[in-house]
């Protein structure tokens, strides 16, 4: 027997059943024939191509398969799609480069027994295939080179700053930290557009998706929301697959993801530390105090946030601006022609949405500066 009809036989009998019996039967045919698993790799190549085509990334497919499955079958996906990439013949823009660096490269699984490893790639292949369609990104190439300036070092001293306030012990340190990289923030954001506008550039609106992560999904998708809308972007969240498509242009998505995951660990460590407090006063309610902790930090965050993106600006940057933002919601709407609002849900803890209105308060947001 050949080893594809061997594979064959096995992917007939577990990929298109969802049944253990089914599962079982497959792993034993695989587990039995070593010769098939260059076939059974080369399939599911395959299968991770295809996914590309239905709109999937990298970083995708591996946050699906951490929800749903094991680390065994992460590190399964992770070499799929790095022995993927050295075949894909279409040049991919740099967040897809990004995404294939972040997989490193560990091994993927032990084999020294064949039927668990067998088992466990029909159980990713089963999930590989279940992918149902996502908005395309459309990041096939590497933007035009004129299109393009350079990672400017303010970008990497806005990241050293953030990194340096979410590690340091001294609120006020952290205070001093967040607002510097905020002001180096807008500026890097106004510095863009007026080029984009004095140049011929013709950069449009792009978009990324960014993971939103349990426990307390919802609260941390508004606080993204409100990021992405103070950064003149917008934001789309999938609850299903647990993230948010965030559109906007390339200095802008930066600003949005480097301020989401700084505001995140500035609300998880003032989560914590307000936590320990209410349980040293004899509070136990620990999983309604944190969701309604950070249903309310969002909250304050976004109402905090919309005041910024009310700065007043001079009237020569005005069309600028609101030409950008129109282009942004274009791309927004040709993406998702058809979204629904969600409501908070289990916020009913009065002492944590205090304490989380405290800790946004106290977080690192400051007001963009007056724009020339």
């Amino acid at each position: 027997m050949s080893t594809s009809s061997t594979v064959d036989r096995a992917f007939r009998a577990a990929l298109y059943d969802t049944g253990d019996a089914a599962l079982d039967t497959g792993a034993s045919l695989l587990a039995a024939d070593p010769a098939a698993d260059a076939e059974v790799a080369r399939r599911g190549e395959e299968f991770v191509a295809a996914a590309w085509q239905r709109g999937w990334q990298p970083a995708d497919v591996v946050r699906i398969v951490r929800r749903e499955l094991d680390d065994v079958h992460v590190r399964l996906a992770a070499a799929l799609i790095r022995a993927q990439a050295r075949r894909d013949p279409a040049p991919r823009g740099p967040r897809w480069t990004a995404q294939l660096d972040e997989l490193g490269a560990a091994d993927p699984a032990p084999r020294g027994d064949r039927f668990p490893y067998a088992t466990a790639v029909l159980e990713l292949y089963r999930l590989l295939l279940r992918l149902p369609a996502l908005e395309p990104l459309d990041e096939t190439a590497a933007p035009d080179p004129r299109d393009r300036r350079p990672e400017s070092r303010m970008l990497g001293r806005i990241r050293a700053l953030l990194a340096k306030a979410e590690a340091t012990g001294f609120p006020e340190e952290a205070e001093a930290l967040s607002a510097k990289a905020q002001e180096l923030m807008a500026r890097h954001s106004v510095d863009e557009a007026l080029l984009a506008a004095r140049g011929a550039s013709a950069e449009t609106p792009g978009a990324c998706r960014i993971g939103v992560e349990p426990p307390y999904e919802q609260a941390k998708a508004v606080l993204l929301d409100a990021v992405a809308g103070a950064n003149h972007c917008r934001a789309v969240w999938n609850e299903p697959f647990g993230f948010s498509t965030v559109v906007g242009f390339a200095s802008d998505l930066e600003a949005v993801e480097l301020l989401y995951t700084s505001l995140l660990v500035q609300a998880t460590t003032a989560m914590t530390r307000a936590e320990a407090a209410q349980r040293a006063g004899g509070r136990k309610r620990t999983k309604t105090f944190r969701q309604s902790f950070l249903a309310s930090y969002a909250h304050r965050v976004g109402a905090r946030l919309a005041a910024v993106a009310e700065t007043p600006v001079s009237d020569d940057l005005l069309p600028v601006l609101a030409s950008r933002a129109v282009a942004v919601t274009e791309r927004t709407d040709r993406l998702f022609p058809k979204t629904t609002t969600t409501r908070l849900r289990g916020v009913t803890d009065a002492a944590g949405w205090e304490e989380g209105a405290r800790a946004a308060d106290d977080a690192q947001v400051r007001a963009r500066p007056h724009l020339p």
